[in-house]
Protein backbone atom coordinates (compact mmCIF):
# COMPACT_ATOMS: atom_id res chain seq x y z
CA UNK A 1 0.00 0.00 0.00
CA UNK A 2 1.16 3.19 -0.45
CA UNK A 3 2.96 5.64 1.88
CA UNK A 4 0.48 7.62 3.91
CA UNK A 5 1.84 11.07 5.18
CA UNK A 6 1.79 12.10 9.02
CA UNK A 7 3.03 15.01 10.67
CA UNK A 8 6.83 14.26 11.46
CA UNK A 9 7.08 10.53 9.68
CA UNK A 10 6.87 9.10 6.56
CA UNK A 11 4.31 6.05 7.49
CA UNK A 12 3.94 3.17 5.24
CA UNK A 13 1.27 0.46 6.18
CA UNK A 14 1.57 -3.11 4.35
CA UNK A 15 -1.00 -6.08 5.11
CA UNK A 16 0.35 -7.96 8.00
CA UNK A 17 1.44 -10.97 5.67
CA UNK A 18 3.58 -8.76 4.06
CA UNK A 19 5.37 -8.27 7.31
CA UNK A 20 8.08 -10.25 9.34
CA UNK A 21 5.95 -11.64 12.22
CA UNK A 22 9.15 -10.34 14.57
CA UNK A 23 7.82 -7.07 13.52
CA UNK A 24 4.16 -7.60 14.55
CA UNK A 25 5.86 -9.09 17.74
CA UNK A 26 7.77 -5.30 18.03
CA UNK A 27 4.56 -3.47 17.63
CA UNK A 28 2.73 -5.39 20.69
CA UNK A 29 5.79 -5.47 22.76
CA UNK A 30 6.23 -7.34 25.57
CA UNK A 31 4.42 -5.52 28.65
CA UNK A 32 0.81 -4.38 29.15
CA UNK A 33 -2.75 -5.06 27.08
CA UNK A 34 -1.28 -5.46 23.81
CA UNK A 35 1.34 -8.38 24.69
CA UNK A 36 -1.67 -10.37 26.65
CA UNK A 37 -4.47 -10.35 23.90
CA UNK A 38 -2.46 -10.67 20.81
CA UNK A 39 -5.51 -9.80 19.03
CA UNK A 40 -7.38 -12.58 20.31
CA UNK A 41 -10.29 -11.15 21.99
CA UNK A 42 -12.46 -11.70 19.74
CA UNK A 43 -11.16 -14.86 18.38
CA UNK A 44 -11.61 -16.70 20.88
CA UNK A 45 -13.96 -19.95 20.88
CA UNK A 46 -17.01 -20.85 22.87
CA UNK A 47 -15.49 -22.14 26.24
CA UNK A 48 -12.05 -20.20 25.80
CA UNK A 49 -10.51 -18.04 28.05
CA UNK A 50 -7.19 -16.15 28.15
CA UNK A 51 -6.57 -18.02 31.17
CA UNK A 52 -6.72 -21.70 29.11
CA UNK A 53 -3.93 -21.42 27.10
CA UNK A 54 -0.63 -19.73 27.47
CA UNK A 55 0.65 -16.65 25.62
CA UNK A 56 3.03 -18.70 23.29
CA UNK A 57 -0.11 -20.14 22.31
CA UNK A 58 -2.32 -16.54 21.49
CA UNK A 59 0.86 -15.45 19.69
CA UNK A 60 1.28 -18.53 17.32
CA UNK A 61 -2.41 -18.16 16.71
CA UNK A 62 -1.86 -14.61 15.68
CA UNK A 63 0.80 -15.72 13.35
CA UNK A 64 -1.16 -17.85 11.53
CA UNK A 65 -4.18 -15.59 11.18
CA UNK A 66 -2.06 -12.82 9.77
CA UNK A 67 0.22 -14.97 7.76
CA UNK A 68 3.10 -12.88 8.39
CA UNK A 69 6.57 -13.20 6.48
CA UNK A 70 4.28 -14.82 3.35
CA UNK A 71 3.63 -12.25 0.94
CA UNK A 72 1.91 -14.69 -1.39
CA UNK A 73 -0.80 -15.65 1.55
CA UNK A 74 -4.22 -15.49 -0.26
CA UNK A 75 -5.55 -13.41 3.12
CA UNK A 76 -4.49 -11.93 6.35
CA UNK A 77 -6.50 -10.75 9.16
CA UNK A 78 -4.67 -6.68 9.75
CA UNK A 79 -2.17 -3.59 8.66
CA UNK A 80 1.05 -3.31 9.71
CA UNK A 81 2.36 0.39 9.98
CA UNK A 82 6.12 1.33 9.42
CA UNK A 83 7.76 4.58 10.42
CA UNK A 84 10.63 4.27 7.75
CA UNK A 85 12.17 0.34 8.80
CA UNK A 86 10.63 0.53 12.60
CA UNK A 87 6.98 -0.93 12.53
CA UNK A 88 5.08 1.33 14.83
CA UNK A 89 0.90 0.13 14.55
CA UNK A 90 -1.10 -2.83 14.09
CA UNK A 91 -4.96 -2.41 12.83
CA UNK A 92 -6.91 -6.00 13.00
CA UNK A 93 -9.49 -5.32 10.12
CA UNK A 94 -11.03 -8.54 8.17
CA UNK A 95 -14.56 -10.27 7.68
CA UNK A 96 -16.82 -9.70 10.70
CA UNK A 97 -17.61 -13.65 10.40
CA UNK A 98 -13.83 -13.91 11.68
CA UNK A 99 -14.42 -12.61 15.48
CA UNK A 100 -16.27 -15.73 16.91
CA UNK A 101 -16.42 -13.53 20.00
CA UNK A 102 -17.78 -10.20 17.87
CA UNK A 103 -20.13 -12.63 16.71
CA UNK A 104 -21.69 -14.12 19.28
CA UNK A 105 -21.94 -10.91 21.74
CA UNK A 106 -25.57 -9.42 22.07
CA UNK A 107 -24.65 -5.68 22.78
CA UNK A 108 -21.63 -4.72 21.17
CA UNK A 109 -22.28 -4.79 17.75
CA UNK A 110 -25.61 -6.10 17.83
CA UNK A 111 -28.25 -4.38 20.04
CA UNK A 112 -31.40 -2.95 18.36
CA UNK A 113 -29.72 -3.88 14.72
CA UNK A 114 -31.17 -6.15 12.56
CA UNK A 115 -27.59 -7.04 10.68
CA UNK A 116 -27.32 -10.88 9.14
CA UNK A 117 -24.45 -11.77 11.21
CA UNK A 118 -23.54 -14.62 8.99
CA UNK A 119 -22.52 -12.03 6.44
CA UNK A 120 -18.90 -12.42 5.78
CA UNK A 121 -19.04 -8.96 3.12
CA UNK A 122 -19.17 -7.07 5.57
CA UNK A 123 -15.72 -6.29 7.46
CA UNK A 124 -14.77 -4.84 10.82
CA UNK A 125 -11.90 -2.94 12.43
CA UNK A 126 -11.55 -4.75 15.76
CA UNK A 127 -8.36 -3.09 17.09
CA UNK A 128 -5.86 -0.44 16.04
CA UNK A 129 -3.20 0.23 18.57
CA UNK A 130 -0.04 1.89 18.50
CA UNK A 131 3.21 1.19 19.61
CA UNK A 132 4.48 3.14 22.55
CA UNK A 133 6.46 5.79 21.87
CA UNK A 134 4.92 6.35 18.40
CA UNK A 135 1.16 7.70 19.56
CA UNK A 136 -0.53 10.83 19.48
CA UNK A 137 0.68 11.51 15.72
CA UNK A 138 -1.70 10.18 14.12
CA UNK A 139 -0.53 6.80 13.36
CA UNK A 140 -4.00 4.82 15.04
CA UNK A 141 -6.19 7.42 11.83
CA UNK A 142 -4.02 6.48 9.33
CA UNK A 143 -4.72 2.97 9.73
CA UNK A 144 -8.12 3.53 9.81
CA UNK A 145 -8.25 5.36 6.92
CA UNK A 146 -6.03 2.79 5.30
CA UNK A 147 -8.27 -0.11 6.14
CA UNK A 148 -11.04 1.29 3.62
CA UNK A 149 -9.34 0.07 0.80
CA UNK A 150 -7.99 -2.59 2.09
CA UNK A 151 -11.35 -4.05 2.66
CA UNK A 152 -12.68 -2.92 -0.62
CA UNK A 153 -10.00 -4.29 -2.41
CA UNK A 154 -10.89 -7.94 -1.03
CA UNK A 155 -14.92 -7.58 -2.02
CA UNK A 156 -15.96 -6.00 1.52
CA UNK A 157 -19.82 -4.37 1.00
CA UNK A 158 -19.63 -2.48 3.86
CA UNK A 159 -16.58 -1.74 6.72
CA UNK A 160 -17.83 -1.20 10.61
CA UNK A 161 -15.94 -0.25 14.03
CA UNK A 162 -16.83 -0.29 17.39
CA UNK A 163 -15.07 2.72 19.14
CA UNK A 164 -15.44 4.18 22.21
CA UNK A 165 -17.02 7.75 22.50
CA UNK A 166 -14.47 8.75 25.40
CA UNK A 167 -10.38 9.33 25.81
CA UNK A 168 -10.65 9.41 29.60
CA UNK A 169 -10.12 5.48 30.05
CA UNK A 170 -7.42 3.31 30.84
CA UNK A 171 -5.12 2.76 28.06
CA UNK A 172 -6.69 -1.04 27.46
CA UNK A 173 -10.25 0.42 26.23
CA UNK A 174 -8.49 2.62 23.98
CA UNK A 175 -7.38 -0.63 21.20
CA UNK A 176 -11.46 -0.16 19.67
CA UNK A 177 -10.60 3.23 18.81
CA UNK A 178 -12.01 6.38 19.27
CA UNK A 179 -14.81 8.27 17.13
CA UNK A 180 -12.95 11.16 15.25
CA UNK A 181 -10.45 8.22 14.09
CA UNK A 182 -13.39 6.19 12.03
CA UNK A 183 -15.01 9.87 11.30
CA UNK A 184 -11.81 10.62 9.70
CA UNK A 185 -11.87 7.63 7.28
CA UNK A 186 -15.50 8.76 6.26
CA UNK A 187 -17.78 6.14 8.67
CA UNK A 188 -20.51 7.79 10.29
CA UNK A 189 -22.58 6.49 13.28
CA UNK A 190 -25.11 3.61 12.46
CA UNK A 191 -25.66 2.48 16.15
CA UNK A 192 -25.11 3.53 20.11
CA UNK A 193 -25.74 0.16 21.96
CA UNK A 194 -24.00 1.93 25.06
CA UNK A 195 -23.38 4.88 27.22
CA UNK A 196 -19.59 5.02 25.67
CA UNK A 197 -19.44 2.26 22.61
CA UNK A 198 -21.00 3.28 19.01
CA UNK A 199 -21.15 1.32 15.82
CA UNK A 200 -19.61 3.14 12.85
CA UNK A 201 -20.13 1.97 9.62
CA UNK A 202 -19.63 2.57 5.90
CA UNK A 203 -20.82 1.07 2.68
CA UNK A 204 -18.51 0.46 -0.01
Amino acid sequence: MSPVGVPGDRLRIVPANEAACEDLDAVLGTRGPGSRCLCQRYKLARGEAFGSFPAEERASRWHDQTSCGDPTAPATSGLVAYSGDEPVGWCAVEPRTAYQGLVRVFTVPWKDRTEDRRDPSVWAVTCVFVRAGHRRRGIGSALALAAVPFARGRGASALEAYPITTTAVIDEELHVGTVPMFEAAGMRQVAAPTPRRVVMRLDL
